[in-house]
């Protein structure tokens, strides 16, 4: 079984309120040195079988159509095993 990682992000031309918010809380709280923050989303999926070139077309139709809003949103796509990260991003 392997785990492939859907990371999706506001595309950087989109405000980000949220991450707004976290950036303005950051030194009330004490942390300073923080430029910017912005907010997303990960998917952590666990795959049955090989995550071969078609299973990653899939994944990549999946996150496309259901998991990121690509209008306003970017995502990557990773395969994270033990021993290799491989990595597709749109």
């Amino acid at each position: 079984m392997a785990r492939v990682v859907v990371d999706v992000m506001l595309k950087p031309e989109i405000l980000d309120p949220q991450g707004q918010a976290v950036q303005r809380a950051l030194p009330r709280l004490g942390f300073e040195g923080i430029s910017d923050v912005r907010q997303g989303k990960r998917f952590e999926l666990e795959v049955d079988g090989p995550v071969d070139e078609a299973a990653l077309a899939r994944i990549h139709d999946l996150a496309e159509s259901f998991l990121a809003n690509t209008v306003i949103e970017d995502f990557t796509v990773k395969v994270e095993s033990d021993d290799v990260v491989a990595e597709a991003a749109k």
